[in-house]
C-alpha cells in the first residue's frame, strides 16, 4: 500500500510538472522528494550529478555554437540540399532535420528549417503536411542518436554504472546501435510521408481555402530562405570547432588506448564529453568574436538548463522511491520485463509523454529498469522508445510546425489523437525499436 501511495506521488508530481512546462517538471520533483523523506520516512536517493555536468557540458558547448553564428552554417548547408531536390523533399526533409539534431544535440534547431520546408514543397505542388510532420519527428527522433545530446549523455552514464556481470555497453557501442535504428525509423517516415493524405489539386478543402485570392497569397506568400546570408569567417570556424570535437569525442570512445589510464582504468567517456565541450565552446569563444554574453540567452543554453532540472528533480525523486522498495519491485517486475522485455519499451514510451522529455524519461526509468535485472543490451535496443511525447501534439515543435503550415494540411483531428504527427511517430519509433533490437542481438547484447 505504501509503495503504491508513493508511485501515485511521482505520477501526481510527473503529470502536474507536465502540464505546467519549463522548470516546473523539476521543481515538483523536489515536492516529491520532500514527501517522500519527510512524510514516508524514506532515505533520499542520489540526484545524478554525472548526468547533471555532463548536460551543462554539452549544452554550453551547444549554446556557444549557436551564439556564435556557427549554427546557421549548418542550416544553410541543409537549405541547398533540400532546394537542389525539391521532388523528394518528403524523404529528405526528415533525414536533415534529424542530421542537424544529431550534429547539436537538440531538436530546436528544427524552427528555422520548418519555413523552408514549407515554401519548399508548396511552390513544388507537395503537400507540405508529408514533409513538414515528418520533420518534426524525424528532429525529435535524431536526440537518441546525437553523441552531444541530452538523452544519449545520460544514458551512458547510467549504462557506465550497470549491475557487475552485465555486458559493458561503451559510448560508441550505445551509439553504432542508436544511429543506424534511428536512420531506419527516418527512412520508413519518409516513405510514409511520400504517399500521405491526397495531392494539392485533388484536395477539396486546400482547392476551397485558395480560391480566394487573399487566402491564396498567404498560403503561397514570399520565399523563406537563408541562401544569399553573408556568412562570416567566424561562423564557420565555429562550426569546425564544434564538429571537430563531436569527431575527437567519437574517435577516443571507439579507441580507448588513446585515452589515459588512472589506476589501471581508462578515462571515462563520461569526462571525455564533459571536457571536450567545454573546451570546444571556450576554442569557439578564443577564435571567434562571440559575445559570451550572449550564449546564455541562446534558446539552445535556455532549453539545455531547463533539461538539467528535469533530470535532477525527476531522477532524483524517482530513485528515492526504487531505491528504497528495490526487493518488492523487483519480485514484481523483473520476471514479467526479463520474459516480455518489449515491456521496459512501453513504459519508456508512456513516461515519455508524461515528462514531455527524452532525458528525463531516461533518467527516471532506466536506472530503474537495471536496478530490477533488465539487461543492458534490452535498454540499448529499445532507446527510441524514449520519445513518446508525440502521441498528443503538446510539444512545441509539433505546435510550431501547424503554425508554419500555412496551407492547412498539418493539423490536429477532431478527436486529438488523430493529427499529423501520431503516424510517423508511431512508425519511425517502432521501426528504431525492432532495428535496434535486431543490432543488440547481433552483437550479442541480448
Amino acid at each position: 500500500m505504501t509503495l503504491t501511495l508513493e508511485l501515485l506521488l511521482i505520477l501526481v508530481c510527473l503529470f502536474y510538472g507536465a502540464r505546467k512546462g519549463g522548470v516546473a517538471l523539476g521543481l515538483l520533483g523536489g515536492i516529491g522528494v520532500v514527501v517522500l523523506v519527510f512524510a514516508f520516512h524514506i532515505p533520499p536517493g542520489k540526484p545524478p550529478v554525472d548526468v547533471m555536468l555532463t548536460i551543462v557540458a554539452v549544452v554550453a558547448a551547444s549554446a556557444t555554437l549557436q551564439a556564435s553564428g556557427g549554427l546557421e552554417v549548418l542550416l544553410l548547408l541543409a537549405e541547398k540540399v533540400l532546394r537542389r531536390n525539391p521532388k523528394y523533399v518528403s524523404i529528405l526533409a526528415p533525414f536533415v532535420t534529424t542530421f542537424l539534431t544529431m550534429l547539436c544535440g537538440t531538436g530546436h534547431v528544427v524552427y528555422t528549417m520548418l519555413p523552408i520546408i514549407y515554401d519548399i514543397a508548396i511552390k513544388n505542388g507537395i503537400r507540405p503536411e508529408r514533409p513538414m510532420a515528418g520533420s518534426s519527428i524525424g528532429a525529435q527522433m535524431g536526440i537518441i542518436a546525437s553523441p552531444v545530446s541530452v538523452a544519449v549523455v545520460s544514458l551512458a552514464a547510467f549504462l557506465a554504472k550497470a549491475p557487475a556481470g552485465a555486458p559493458v555497453i561503451d559510448f560508441v557501442t550505445l551509439l553504432s546501435i542508436t544511429i543506424p535504428s534511428t536512420l531506419a525509423g527516418v527512412l520508413m517516415i519518409g516513405i510514409f510521408s511520400w504517399f500521405r493524405g491526397k495531392d494539392l489539386d485533388q484536395d477539396e478543402d486546400f482547392q476551397k481555402l485558395i480560391a480566394d485570392p487573399e487566402n491564396r497569397k498567404f498560403v503561397y506568400g514570399e520565399t523563406a530562405t537563408l541562401l544569399g546570408k553573408a556568412l562570416e569567417r567566424g561562423q564557420w570556424v565555429a562550426m569546425w570547432i564544434f564538429v571537430g570535437a563531436i569527431a575527437v569525442v567519437a574517435t577516443l570512445g571507439a579507441f580507448e588506448a588513446l585515452r589515459p589510464s588512472f589506476a589501471g582504468k581508462p578515462l571515462s567517456m563520461v569526462l571525455t564529453i564533459q571536457m571536450f565541450m567545454m573546451m570546444a565552446g571556450a576554442f569557439i569563444i578564443i577564435f571567434t568574436k562571440t559575445n559570451p554574453a550572449t550564449i546564455g540567452k541562446t534558446e539552445v543554453f535556455r532549453a539545455g538548463m531547463i533539461a538539467v532540472v528535469a533530470v535532477f528533480g525527476v531522477a532524483w525523486m524517482a530513485d528515492s522511491v526504487f531505491e528504497a522498495n528495490l526487493p518488492i519491485i523487483k519480485d514484481a517486475l523483473a520476471d514479467l520485463v526479463k520474459t516480455q522485455p518489449w515491456t521496459y519499451a512501453v513504459a519508456l514510451l508512456i513516461v515519455s509523454k508524461f515528462v514531455n522529455s527524452q532525458a528525463a524519461a531516461i533518467s527516471a526509468m532506466v536506472p530503474v529498469a537495471l536496478s530490477i535485472g533488465v539487461p543492458p543490451g534490452y535498454v540499448v535496443a529499445f532507446a527510441a522508445a524514449c520519445y513518446g511525447y508525440y502521441i498528443l501534439p503538446t510539444y512545441p515543435s509539433d505546435l510550431a510546425t501547424i503554425q508554419f503550415d500555412r496551407s492547412g494540411t498539418t493539423h490536429i483531428g477532431k478527436y486529438l489523437i488523430n493529427h499529423s504527427f501520431i503516424l510517423p511517430g508511431l512508425i519511425g519509433v517502432s521501426t528504431s525499436c525492432v532495428i535496434g533490437y535486431i543490432l543488440a542481438t547481433a552483437r550479442g547484447l541480448v
